[in-house]
């Protein structure tokens, strides 16, 4: 049982890491002109994105930009819309979201400077 739950997460982690580089690859085809993944560029970095936005927004905001804009109440939108093939469109997201933690981290690391 135990060599079945090891192989397991062997293989869950084998997954994320592949998704992760896949992401990374759409990310630098696709993103990296305007986003950056931590640092404020033409848009917002991807871990604003992942501390603000689920999957599903994520995934409407790349192939439908225009729409998602007007219903998050922005008044305009200069991301352009993007077609992804249904792998790279999850890769990428895995990717944005991935980054939620490192947000976290920062703020963290803010609050204790605040406190010195």
């Amino acid at each position: 049982m135990k060599k079945i739950i090891t192989t397991f997460l062997t293989l869950l982690v084998f997954v994320s890491l592949s998704e992760a580089s896949d992401g990374k690859k759409v990310f630098e085809t696709y993103c990296w002109g305007c986003h950056h993944q931590t640092a404020v560029a033409f848009g917002p970095p991807f871990s604003e994105i992942a501390s603000k936005r689920t999957a599903e927004e994520i995934h409407a905001m790349i192939t439908d930009p225009a729409s998602v804009s007007k219903v998050l109440g922005y008044k305009r939108n200069a991301m352009p819309a993007f077609t992804l093939t249904a792998e790279e469109l999850k890769a990428i997201t895995a990717y944005i979201l991935s980054y939620k933690e490192v947000e976290k981290s920062n703020e963290k690391r803010n609050e204790k400077k605040e406190t010195k």
